[in-house]
């Protein structure tokens, strides 16, 4: 490990890369804690300690980790890069739905360069609204704006400023990207996710006992060790499934030019098992955050029909009160729509980002074919097939890992933020980041003719 490291600031490049996209993360790091001039710090750190206890809590501590922010983060990066990544997939989705988008992206490089002019102008536009609800959020419900301070101008120039910090935080992974190593805005969300770590793995430690039978509100020595080797098996499987590929054999047709023949080689066609990444994850979060709140606004409506004459009214009362304390606290229905949601999303972001028939076409246009089958419409048929049946098996994989959170913290009694780092969206997004990142800088050591990281020259 230490000659790894030794190696990795002895390429001048590859070491002008790494200090930059260190100093641009340490730079975000930095401006996450600089707040917003009409928040009370004292106050927000109370709330924030309160929210963190609550299945409220976790609902907007979910949102605030896709972004790379923290929950309640009233700063001046208080959004986080949340907006640029919504205007993304919404630019996504729309490329397969409007003809103009998809035709330009066909385009090439310049269709690309028009789709992120969009992407960044819809990005300012969801920074204004989501900040404009969240300051006037904090001015109507939250007793960490000082009555003073509640005033238009307030609000404005604080709408302006997290505007602006997201803006910066965009710009900040397009640096990352041109001039420094990895995915700008996936390591911006990664530096977000790991700086959760060391107050998570704290607290475990600060109520951890090295006894079998610990006092009451103590952890014994098992549940760390448990926990510890929980960490390795979850991080093991899920590098497996996501580095995982179905391939599919082909092979070129043989062609003669002149007195050579060319072709005939035997290739294949790699197909992720895990083909929409962490995608469904997120999306199956965010929408099941609709039927908490329209749950908990029945549950407020009919609190008074509780213990009243009417059996019917009484029962109905109830039973909205059962459903969203189960939505609310990751009940067993709350975990069935999860996954149902989780597959669903799955099979539907597959099919917007991986085409058979194109697939196909291009396959026909170089030249090649899958052996067995003949080119064109059997071959997208057959390639349609074998993508149904792995995404169910990727799809399997990201519910358990989505579950597994909510199953650690059952189990072991212990807080949801040390069994968030088990599985969920953040173990994924981690993961899969340091796997492209171990393989751009594995790149540039072979490149330099030294020993890459995995072992290879």
């Amino acid at each position: 490990m230490e000659k790894l490291i030794t190696i990795l600031f002895r390429v001048p490049e590859l070491q002008r890369k790494i200090l930059i996209t260190a100093g641009f993360l340490a730079l975000f790091r930095i401006g996450s804690y600089i707040p917003l001039p009409i928040v009370d710090q004292v106050k927000l750190e109370n709330l924030r300690d309160q929210l963190s206890q609550t299945s409220a809590g976790r609902v907007m501590a979910t949102v605030a980790m896709f972004g790379g922010t923290q929950i309640g983060m009233s700063t001046i990066f208080g959004l986080g890069i949340m907006p640029y990544i919504s205007a993304s997939i919404i630019f996504q989705l729309l490329g397969s739905i409007v003809p103009s988008l998809e035709a330009m992206m066909k385009e090439g490089e310049s269709g690309r360069r028009r789709i992120n002019e969009y992407t960044r102008y819809a990005a300012v536009i969801i920074c204004i609204v989501q900040s404009a609800f969240w300051v006037r959020y904090m001015m109507n419900s939250m007793d960490i704006v000082p009555d003073a301070e509640k005033t238009l101008w307030n609000g404005l120039v604080s709408v302006s400023i997290m505007t602006a910090g997201t803006i910066f935080l965009m710009w900040i992974g397009e640096q990352i990207d041109e001039y420094g190593i990895g995915n700008g805005i996936s390591l911006i969300i990664m530096a977000g996710i790991l700086s959760r770590m060391p107050t998570s793995i704290f607290n475990l430690l600060m109520n951890s006992s090295f006894q079998l039978n610990p006092e009451p509100g103590k952890y014994g020595i098992m549940v760390p060790i448990i926990l510890v080797v929980l960490f390795v098996a979850v991080v093991i499987g899920v590098i497996a499934i996501t580095e995982s590929q179905r391939r599919i054999p082909t092979q070129s047709a043989k062609h003669v030019r002149g007195r050579r023949v060319y072709g005939g080689t035997r290739q294949y066609l790699p197909l992720k098992v895990n083909q929409s990444g962490v995608m469904p994850i997120i999306f199956a979060s965010s929408l099941l955050m609709f039927p908490l709140f329209l749950l908990s606004g029945l549950e407020s409506a009919t609190a008074p029909l509780l213990g009243s004459e009417s059996v019917w009214k009484s029962g109905f009362a109830g039973i909205i009160r059962e459903l969203t304390e189960d939505i609310r606290n990751h009940g067993f229905l709350y975990t069935i729509l999860y996954v149902v949601l989780i597959y669903f999303f799955c099979y539907f972001w597959t099919a917007i980002m991986f085409n058979p028939k194109d697939v196909a076409d291009n396959l026909k246009d170089y030249g090649s074919f899958i052996p067995g089958y003949r080119p064109g419409a059997r071959t997208a048929n057959y390639l349609e097939k074998v993508m149904l049946r792995i995404t169910y098996v990727g799809a399997a994989f990201l519910a358990l890992v989505a579950v597994i959170p909510a199953l650690i913290q059952t189990a072991l009694n212990v807080d949801y933020d040390i069994a968030s780092f088990l599985g969920g969206t953040g173990l994924l997004i981690v993961i899969s980041v340091c796997l492209d990142l171990i393989q751009k800088i594995d790149s540039h050591l072979i490149m330099g003719n030294y020993t890459g990281l995995i072992g290879r020259k």
